[in-house]
């Protein structure tokens, strides 16, 4: 038996009419259609079963007979803070990270920045977030978010126990992953790295420099790896 298609909405009561992109999904590439189960999801943590009623114009009108929390949900919060990267690789990024089970994502922009972030590229990360926590069966989606600079980027981690920042020209990391506690955030840069400068004004603000080893790894391959690590060390990944 497969699993119920998942839809985010709004707003969940006793029925719900879905619309936008979402109806267009469920009704154009899905064919839902009356007496169909799904699972409604509004990024509270929970997730409601529902069976299509029928099709309104523009619509999708959807009866909710139960609910129950979701058991997908990372319990370590982990906010990961990447450089801005070329072509699609920043979408690759964002979709890794929501399915290891980052809670929240930052974009940024450093010294050796290349990339450029614009309303309608932000928009798209955030659909790849939600088809991403969809797929892996999380209850949530992370939000994803843009700063104009690294320095903005790292003072939004204020609140987190943990602060790892990765580091190319490091030998060694500053710190054992093992020991720390439930919250993170990680910090990876884009194509061209970090200069000695953003990685001072880092541990200024709490900081702790980590190496990803002796080769050079691509910004992407960084991202979920540091990712990887840190939610295996969490107990995350069994």
């Amino acid at each position: 038996m497969s699993t119920p298609k998942r839809f985010f909405a709004d707003k969940i009561a006793e029925e719900v009419l879905l619309t936008g992109e979402e109806y267009r999904h469920a009704k154009n590439v899905l064919r839902l259609g009356a007496g169909d189960e799904v699972t409604l999801l509004d990024g509270s943590g929970k997730e409601y079963a529902a069976i299509v009623e029928r099709a309104e114009r523009g619509g999708l009108l959807l009866h909710v007979v139960g609910e129950r929390p979701s058991d997908r949900e990372p319990k370590t919060d982990v906010c990961l803070l990447i450089g801005a990267l070329k072509g699609d690789k920043t979408e690759l990024v964002v979709q890794k990270a929501t399915e290891l089970g980052a809670n929240r994502i930052g974009v940024f922009f450093s010294r050796y920045s290349s990339a450029y972030l614009n309303e309608n590229k932000l928009e798209r990360l955030g659909r790849v977030a939600r088809e991403a926590a969809k797929q892996c069966l999380r209850s949530r989606a992370p939000e994803v978010v843009c700063y104009p600079t690294l320095e903005e980027a790292l003072r939004a981690s204020a609140g987190y126990e943990n602060k790892l920042f990765a580091c190319e020209f490091l030998e060694g990391s500053e710190g054992d992953i093992a020991d720390m506690g439930a919250s993170y955030c990680l910090v990876v840069g884009s194509e061209g790295g970090f200069t000695e400068e953003e990685f001072s004004a880092a541990r200024a603000l709490g900081f702790s420099g980590v190496s990803l080893g002796k080769r050079i790894l691509r910004a992407e391959t960084a991202a979920i790896a540091l990712l990887s690590i840190v939610m295996k060390k969490a107990g995350e990944l069994g």
